[in-house]
């Protein structure tokens, strides 16, 4: 007699452009489909859908925000008795960490996607409020926490004092589509680029100051959109780039993009784990990034395939450097240590542990 398979529903608020999103339904897609049966849960909207879904279950709640959708959401585990439950994204986070109260035969599993006390510092949402609480008491409910990098660990440990066997670190994964490119960029103009949601964490602000001071010729591709984009388009104009960059609020070619860039900038104050990083040295593109709290360090090897800088001046003092970059060599850095197959493993022998 077989053993019977593991009913595992992954949630998301929306499968809108997003790192996030992206990597969950991946992983939703590529777990071991003789061990699994996923589904991929949305509050969401199916017409705002980014990714195609295959081979899984895809359920749409179509509810404009997670407080919406929390009578479906709840009908939901009632109905399906999912053995395990996964949610990734701060509000559905909290949600499903209190539901656990009540389905004590689903386990829960939260992936948290920042440095959590970082980003309510950034945003100033320390102040007392009935959702800053709860959102700080959700990690006690859980089964598992996945944090994608050791700093998002340490400030769970340190900061909301939870057990450190209860959270476990998975990187997310190279995924397929982002493939070696065969040479490098233009030589008689620099190609820079970034990926990233429009929003002020992202530090877009730095990053266009920094390139102000640029003398020689280059062009700076934007692929992202958000809330920032006003702002973004504002210092533009004020620093006299319009002429300098093409902003791309989405795309599904992004790997074509990155390929065609002598460098990935990343200007942010702080970070979860950035997949584009992973992504950008996986076509041989190597990043210039802010040393700063999160899973950049665990992705950059200096001088190896990009640097992390402590300052603006050293920052545009590299930008200034002529130095030429192996792609091969810059996409073995990621390739080995973040490989799908070794991320999907991770994630399958949790949620075996989880069950037990």
């Amino acid at each position: 007699m077989t053993e019977s398979k593991i009913n595992i529903t992954f949630a998301l608020p929306n499968l809108l452009p997003g790192g996030a999103e992206r990597v969950f339904s991946y992983i939703a897609q590529n777990i071991d489909p003789q061990k699994f049966n996923a589904t991929l849960l949305i509050i969401g909207y199916s017409k705002d859908a980014s990714y195609d879904v295959k081979n899984i279950e895809l359920v749409f709640l179509e509810k404009p925000r997670v407080l919406n959708g929390i009578p479906a959401l709840f009908n939901y585990i009632r109905k399906n008795k999912p053995d395990i439950f996964l949610s990734a994204v701060g509000h559905l986070n909290t949600v499903t960490a209190f539901m656990s109260m009540i389905f004590s035969k689903t386990k829960f599993i939260s992936r948290e996607v920042t440095v959590l006390s970082l980003d309510a510092e950034f945003f100033n949402t320390n102040q007392f409020n009935l959702l800053g609480l709860l959102s700080a008491k959700r990690f006690n409910y859980f089964d598992k926490i996945i944090c994608q990098s050791q700093d998002m660990q340490n400030d769970i440990i340190e900061n909301y004092k939870i057990d450190s066997n209860k959270i476990v670190v998975i990187n997310n994964p190279v995924t397929a589509g982002f493939k070696l490119k065969e040479h490098n960029a233009h030589k008689n103009k620099l190609q820079y680029i970034t990926v990233g949601r429009l929003s002020k964490e992202k530090g877009y602000d730095r990053i266009l100051k920094i390139l102000a001071q640029i003398e020689f010729p280059f062009h700076y591709t934007i692929i992202g959109n958000g809330s920032d984009k006003d702002r973004v388009y504002s210092l533009i104009e004020q620093y006299n780039l319009h002429d300098k960059i093409t902003h791309i609020e989405f795309t599904k070619d992004v790997s074509k993009y990155l390929a065609q860039s002598d460098y990935f900038l990343q200007g942010s104050y702080f970070e979860g784990f950035p997949n584009c990083l992973i992504e950008s040295c996986s076509v041989g593109t190597p990043v210039i990034a802010f040393n700063v709290p999160g899973g950049t360090k665990e992705i950059i090897e200096n001088g190896i395939n990009g640097y992390m800088v402590n300052s603006e001046d050293e920052f545009l003092k590299i930008l200034r450097d002529s130095r030429q970059w192996n792609p091969v060599d810059v996409s073995k850095t990621v390739n080995k240590k973040f490989n799908e197959n070794l991320i999907l493993q991770q994630y399958e022998a949790l949620f075996l542990e989880v069950v037990k």
